[in-house]
């Protein structure tokens, strides 16, 4: 029995002059650049570009990188007022000794049984990477850090952050926690993008607690290479991680690192890592503002196809030595039934340097296609059943023996 069978609908799409189909390079400029993290991913900020992309859906332990997801939360509570930065949360007992002083982590020194301001807490955390004042907040806000934790990972849900799990705010070890690298950069684009009046906490060169000076934890921002944050981890048994953002002469990367053997090595993988996504590429743009990128078929309709447009223009971030070869591609679900109203979501551009995936764009509709007369119908009604046909059989057709 044949069975009528959407299916996605692929356009390649010839992008003009600066740019052909038979690409091979833009993010795979990386294929001459090799990191020596296990699990790598860096973005550019406004085109949404890949730079690098190694293991970046290969989970490991975010360590205290799971101290951003703390943060996350806060400044969201903030944002919709639910708190303020003079909010006071006292310090528990279990507080003190798991993240405080007789801890012998990283802490803000924060006094058995005293209560501090908000904005003190999230100060802990972004220069210092402070466990007191994450289980501080967690405890405040949540009544206890096990309810907290629960709500980060439904956060890290609702922020596209598919492969994380938390189970305390501070990234101690728990032997459950889980991220990655992909994740890692979808929320230092949050944090970044999110929150310009709390990110700048990231940047802060020091802070003094409790009498106890200490300066930030991070070891980019002080290269003058554009770091603004994020923040660092270790793992016992899966190496050092590193989270950052660095913005240069209009154009701001975001990128995750984990897997690296030594502190030292991963100052000086981060910093190299940046300092080629920084040097070594330039943006291009490929359609202006309301640009008709393809068209779209339309089944039953006055017309046969509709014009697809983006809501902004389309820029890659790509390299300086090699800019001219990338492809296109149209994806939507063909055929789109009339009538298609002006404006509707129907497809995705998707960018490629040759099989890397650089990025993807909505397209909408330019205009509206009224349904057609009966004979157009009938006419396209025939024309679809004999494409169907043709499909199932080209789907249900043996391979022939090579």
């Amino acid at each position: 029995m044949l069975k009528h069978m959407l299916r996605l609908c692929v356009c390649l799409l010839p992008l003009a002059q600066a740019v052909s189909t038979d690409a091979v390079a833009a993010g795979d400029a990386n294929q001459g650049f090799a990191t020596k993290a296990a699990q790598a991913y860096m973005v550019e900020a406004s085109t949404g570009t890949v730079l690098l992309a190694k293991n970046e859906n290969q989970t490991f332990s975010p360590a205290s990188l799971a101290k951003l997801m703390t943060a996350e939360l806060v400044f969201d509570a903030l944002a919709s007022n639910q708190l303020t930065l003079d909010t006071l949360y006292p310090v528990s007992e279990y507080a003190w000794r798991t993240g405080g002083a007789p801890s012998r982590t990283a802490t803000m020194f924060a006094a058995l049984k005293s209560n501090v301001r908000v904005e003190d807490l999230l100060r802990g955390i972004a220069i210092q990477g402070a466990n007191d004042s994450c289980i501080i907040l967690a405890e405040g806000m949540s009544g206890g850090e096990a309810a907290f934790a629960e709500s980060m990972t439904r956060r890290a849900k609702t922020l596209g952050m598919q492969h994380s799990l938390f189970a305390n705010s501070t990234g101690l070890p728990d032997g459950k926690s889980k991220t990655t690298a992909f994740d890692m950069v979808a929320l230092a684009e949050r944090l970044q993008q999110g929150y310009p009046a709390y990110y700048p906490y990231f940047a802060q060169p020091d802070f003094q607690w409790n009498k106890i000076f200490q300066r930030n934890r991070n070891p980019l921002l002080g290269f003058g290479i554009g770091v603004d944050g994020l923040a660092t981890g270790f793992a016992e048994g899966e190496g050092y991680s590193i989270v950052a953002s660095a913005e240069r002469n209009g154009r701001r990367l975001f990128m995750a690192l984990g897997g690296i053997a030594s502190d030292k090595e991963r100052t000086e993988e981060a910093r190299r890592v940046l300092e080629w996504g920084l040097g070594a590429f330039e943006i291009r743009q490929l359609f202006a503002d309301n640009e008709v990128i393809g068209t779209a078929s339309v089944y039953g309709g006055a017309s046969r196809s509709v014009e697809l447009v983006a809501k902004s223009p389309i820029s890659v971030y790509i390299p300086v030595s090699n800019p001219d070869r990338l492809a296109a591609r149209i994806v939507y679900r063909w055929p789109l039934p009339a009538p298609v109203e002006a404006d509707r979501e129907v497809g995705t551009l998707r960018l490629f340097a040759g099989s890397r995936l650089l990025r993807e764009v909505p397209l909408y509709t330019k205009t509206s296609v009224e349904e057609g007369s009966l004979s157009s119908r009938a006419v396209d009604a025939v024309l679809e059943l004999g494409e169907t046909l043709l499909f199932s059989w080209l789907w249900d057709k043996p391979a022939e023996p090579t």
